[in-house]
């Protein structure tokens, strides 16, 4: 009997304003993405990953899981006071910028959260270059920079762009299901699984 196709997981859609805004502040930015790679974490834990107090970074964690992207990790510590954090949505979030540039307000918001995005992307990939040799060749030599140039209508690019997501989900639970497993996986030397970024990026210009 064929196996029943396995359901595509959406990220959180976000189509209020009100929520967009949170990640026009860069601090919100880099607690979610921290505590996405971390899977849980606590405020202490990221107040010295972002160099803050923990009381600050509790306050825009709980502003964040007010707006839904959050929540609280149960059973991490037997101290009651300890409070635990998790992302809400294993997908991440995403957003369709003609859901908020009818007007010039939610136009600038989109405008800074792009930006915002872009520059913590290219921030944590200037990090690796200046880090190279702290990795070593194995790592290296596996990690690519690509770039192509194709030639697709809206629809299709949209339709690349599932695909390439689609991709990536299935390398992720690949990797989740091995770290879970206590494995580090066929083919690799160093025995040790890492964070790896992945950044693909499709847009129209002309030239």
């Amino acid at each position: 009997m064929p196996s029943e196709p396995r359901p595509v997981r959406k990220a959180d859609q976000i189509t209020d304003l009100t929520r967009l805004k949170a990640f026009t502040n860069p601090l919100r930015m880099q607690l979610y993405r921290l505590l996405y790679a971390a899977g849980s974490a606590t405020a202490s834990q990221l107040g010295e990953q972002v160099g803050e107090a923990p009381s600050l970074v509790s306050y825009h964690l709980r502003k964040l899981a007010e707006l839904g992207f959050v929540a609280e990790a149960a059973g991490r510590s037997g101290d009651a006071r300890e409070r635990w954090w998790q992302v809400a949505s294993e997908e991440g979030w995403g957003f369709r910028d003609s859901d908020f540039t009818q007007t010039p307000e939610g136009a600038a918001v989109v405008e800074a959260v792009g930006r915002s995005v872009f520059e913590t992307r290219a921030a944590q990939y200037r990090a690796y270059l200046s880090q190279t040799g702290d990795w070593g060749p194995v790592w290296t030599d596996a990690a690519f920079a690509s770039e192509w140039m194709l030639d697709l209508t809206p629809a299709e690019l949209a339709d690349f762009g599932e695909e390439l997501a689609e991709v990536t989900r299935r390398w992720r639970e690949r990797g989740q299901a091995a770290r879970a497993a206590g494995s580090a996986g066929a083919g690799g030397d160093t025995g040790d699984r890492e964070h790896v970024s992945v950044y693909l990026y499709g847009f129209p210009f002309r030239p």
